[in-house]
């Protein structure tokens, strides 16, 4: 069967993807690895979600059943339980999906595709985590899923290394299901995660928060029986002097995420330094132009609504560019300086309207400008009282002042 897009993954980025995709008339098909579409949000049960994009506050499967109540209302076809095992560009708009499923192996052939699978949590062992290998080490993402989807309590006295939102969160899960959250350990001297999460699921619980402190080592048997936590030196060395034992039996991770774009590896494609995903540009295109990328596997939001704000914008993109195949020559580079470090897409083209630009910065900064140069012309700028790394942040910018460069800067007042 032919397709105009394949969307793999059917979380909020797919279902958006494919929504808007399918909204322009164009054939697609969803492929998701469970058994059914929402991804993540099928286990955050907290609520928070929508505010923004629908404007009411919704848990994350009430905000699933949204978008798929909407692909309901389009022909987008959608195959669970199917998983993509490797991608074949044959030439201009052909593509071959190989996928597998309980019913054996199938090849979809496409015009576009649009990478939308998310993220996988990092393990203990990519932070180099010492000490015994027991039973209580858990990411917190599978914990969230343990508790929410399968009832299970994982722990009764527990440890959350990182201050993510997704810590933050089962810091709070995990107290109201009646466990003892010793405290939060934060490697850096700021909070990675949201200031609301941190209102909201430390401080009104009583949680502590411990920054630049880290674990030295895991303790235990069979079990998890405690941890060595020590404060962190500016180099990231542990002062051992001053190290503890933490009685706990559970350590819940939340150390960071990495893209699922391991299908795209033998590609080739450039790569981010930063979000380790591949680069796009302002289409959510990748230098191979039928492969379109978009939601966390491009770059970790802090917010579901931008997931789907982004993505319907790559669907429209991805549909655009299979009804016509058309690519836009010459790009321009968004440069940044020191205080950026990263934005959503790399490059940008001139007079093609307007385009937004996601970006973090990397640390906090108060009365900061953002501004975007072309030349010695200022073409966009926004001030911001505060600035934090753990929060996405936004400037649009009019191509059509743009001349052959671009750069992103914050200045501080």
């Amino acid at each position: 069967m032919n397709f105009d897009i394949v969307v793999v993954g059917g979380g909020p980025a797919g279902m958006a993807a494919a929504y808007s995709a399918s909204e322009k008339g164009s054939k697609v098909l969803i492929v998701e690895r469970e058994a059914k579409l929402g991804g993540i949000l099928n286990q955050c049960i907290h609520n928070g979600f929508g505010l923004h994009y629908l404007g009411e506050e919704l848990t994350g499967p009430e905000y699933a059943d949204v978008w798929q109540k909407k692909l309901l209302k389009t022909k987008a076809k959608v195959l669970l339980s199917s998983v993509v095992t490797k991608i074949e560009r044959l030439g201009d708009r052909n593509v071959v999906v190989h996928i597998k499923n309980s019913e054996g192996v199938s090849k979809i052939k496409t015009k576009a595709v649009v990478f939308s699978m998310g993220c996988r949590e990092k393990p203990g062992s990519a932070i180099n985590l010492c000490g015994t290998r027991p039973a209580g080490v858990f990411a917190a993402g599978e914990a969230q899923k343990l508790v929410n989807v399968h009832g299970k309590l994982v722990g009764k006295k527990v440890v959350i290394l990182g201050s993510g939102d997704i810590g933050l969160i089962m810091a709070r899960r995990m107290t109201c299901e009646g466990a003892k959250v010793v405290g939060v350990y934060e490697i850096m001297p700021k909070c990675g995660g949201l200031a609301r999460n941190v209102a909201q699921c430390l401080n009104d619980f009583n949680i502590p928060l411990f920054l630049s402190t880290s674990i030295v080592k895991i303790v235990g048997d069979k079990r998890v029986s405690g941890v060595v936590v020590a404060p962190v030196n500016p180099d990231f060395s542990f002062d051992l002097t001053k190290q503890k034992l933490v009685k706990c039996d559970t350590v819940l991770l939340s150390v960071g995420l990495l893209p699922e774009i391991d299908v795209l590896n033998e590609f080739n494609l450039e790569r981010s330094n930063v979000t380790n995903s591949v680069v796009v540009n302002q289409f959510y295109q990748t230098k191979i132009p039928e492969f379109f990328v978009c939601g966390n596997v491009l770059h970790v939001n802090d917010l579901v609504d931008n997931v789907t704000v982004e993505s319907l914008e790559a669907g429209v993109c991805a549909a655009n560019f299979a009804k016509t195949g058309k690519t836009t020559k010459k790009p321009i580079e968004v440069k940044l300086d020191k205080n950026i470090r990263y934005t959503s897409m790399k490059y940008v083209y001139k007079n093609t309207g307007s385009v937004t630009l996601c970006f973090r910065v990397s640390d906090e900064f108060k009365n900061a400008k953002i501004v975007a140069k072309s030349g010695e012309e200022i073409v966009a700028s926004v001030f911001k009282p505060v600035v934090r790394a753990g929060q996405i942040e936004k400037i649009v910018v009019d191509t059509s002042k743009l001349k052959n460069d671009l750069n992103l800067c914050l200045e501080v007042a």
